[in-house]
């Protein structure tokens, strides 16, 4: 799959009625710039405000996964936001003229339909991950359900459902790579026992529902009583129970529907993280609840990889530029040469590598007894990285060096010293201009920042003898 953000090409309406309100509503799904996210706008409300998809606004996980800013809901939007995740759409705007999605089948296959529909467009903004380096988890002591997430270079899901109950027992489904949707889980129908439907019914809490778009697993007793109530709620005729325990006028799409069905809410609701994921997810009875919990965590998670502004790179990957490569662009040489490898280079941006060992000439003199990397040893490393930047776009680097003008903002913010990896990230902050160079420069070892500033230097041709 691409690494560019993605939209839809065109905008489609789809009507129905909201599950748990009832309510008639039409749903239009419309392209959105660049790092919009997915966001909600009620049309049938003055002003239209807009409802972000962000786990920060969950208020209700009762059915269903609602969210409220300053007043306005947004009720179940697992289903939708699950279709846009499954086809790998990043920026949406989904215009209601009510407070619920159509519950349409009870699946994401009519959404996934319409987007097909609608085509998807490849944006000029490169998406960002949140790349799961580390095991994370969230348990739920009173229902047992648990999340975790593992490392993994796709976004993989496991379910595992256990109700108890002779009608649904065991349950487990996978996805292992979000290509999987559309054909294996997109069409797994929402479902409901028996016991919680008549309870719903009672409280008036499920006003939109059909048997055709709920699965429902007859646990108790089909009383009468119980029959004519839902006759009266869906306009049937006649309600009967099938050989595998379900209520009629429904066919199972798969064996474990219900593992797939949890699979996608899971799908749908760490969709409220804000960002994609990379890492395997293993939900062991999941839920609303407990799946808006983790993706609370996993949003706390990714606003602090921001924050650190820490880059993934792969060490393993062979350099743009080994140590040979870098000394036929730049002028120094040992002890003065400063960077090890170049890992990425483009136009605007260069990452390079520093390998602090004990061997280095100033540890000499340089706290000996408490080794400790120069703190302007540290800038002139990652000025000599932004000198790669801009040698490795002339012609004949060799006739040409890089001097310092102007150095701003440096802050350090933690120790370098012997057995550290220093890696050094520079960017343009705007275009080089009569030999120019303005760079906002990072260096981090492992998931910290040690040192950052803004530097500006100046392309100069070497005098000739």
């Amino acid at each position: 799959m691409s690494d560019m953000q993605k939209t839809l090409k065109s905008e489609i309406t789809l009507s129905g009625i909201g599950l748990h309100t009832g309510k008639k509503v039409n749903l239009t799904m419309k392209p959105a710039k660049e790092n919009t996210g997915f966001v909600f706008v009620r049309t049938d409300l003055e002003g239209h405000p807009q409802v972000e998809a962000d786990v920060n606004y969950v208020t209700t996980t009762e059915r269903g996964t609602t969210l409220e800013k300053l007043g306005v809901r947004i009720h179940t939007c697992e289903h939708l936001l699950a279709a846009l995740v499954g086809c790998d759409i990043d920026n949406a705007l989904l215009e209601m003229d009510s407070a619920e999605p159509p519950i349409m089948d009870g699946s994401s296959k009519f959404f996934v339909e319409a987007i097909e529909k609608a085509g998807i467009e490849e944006q000029s903004v490169a998406r960002e991950y949140l790349v799961v380096k580390e095991v994370l988890n969230y348990v739920d002591p009173s229902s047992g359900s648990e999340i975790t997430i593992i490392p993994s270079d796709t976004y993989e899901v496991t379910t595992m459902v256990d109700f108890g109950t002779k009608v649904l027992g065991t349950q487990n489904a996978t996805m292992k790579d979000i290509s999987e949707f559309k054909e294996e889980i997109a069409s797994a129908r929402t479902f409901s026992f028996l016991h919680e439907l008549e309870m719903l019914l009672d409280a008036g809490l499920i006003k939109g529902g059909d048997i055709s778009n709920a699965i429902v697993y007859v646990d108790k007793e089909l009383t009468a009583e119980t029959a004519e109530k839902l006759k009266k709620a869906f306009g049937k005729d006649d309600v009967a129970i099938r050989p595998n325990g379900i209520l009629d006028n429904l066919t199972l799409n798969y064996p474990n529907e219900a593992a797939r069905h949890k699979l996608l809410d899971v799908i749908g609701d760490l969709a409220l993280t804000g960002v994609k994921l990379k890492g395997k997810v293993i939900a062991t009875k999941p839920g609303h609840f407990v799946n808006t919990q983790f993706a609370k965590k996993l949003n706390r998670q990714w606003k602090l990889q921001k924050r650190k502004n820490v880059p993934d790179f792969d060490l393993s990957k062979p350099p743009v530029f080994d140590i040979n490569g870098i000394m036929k662009l730049l002028p120094h040489r040992p002890p003065f040469l400063l960077v090890d490898k170049i890992l990425e280079l483009s136009d605007s941006h260069v990452v390079g590598l520093k390998n602090v060992s004990m061997n280095e000439p100033f540890f000499v003199g340089h706290f000996p007894k408490e080794p400790v990397m120069p703190g302007v040893l540290q800038i002139e490393a990652m000025a000599q990285t932004g000198g790669i930047l801009v040698l490795a776009n002339v012609p004949d680097p060799e006739n040409y060096s890089t001097y310092f003008v102007k150095i701003d903002n440096v802050k350090f913010k933690r120790k370098v010293i012997p057995g550290d990896t220093l890696i050094f990230k520079i960017e343009l902050m705007e275009p080089i201009r009569r030999g120019i160079v303005h760079m906002q420069g990072y260096g981090y070892v492992g998931d910290s920042v040690a040192v950052e500033a803004e530097l500006m230097a100046q392309v100069a041709k070497n005098k000739t003898e």
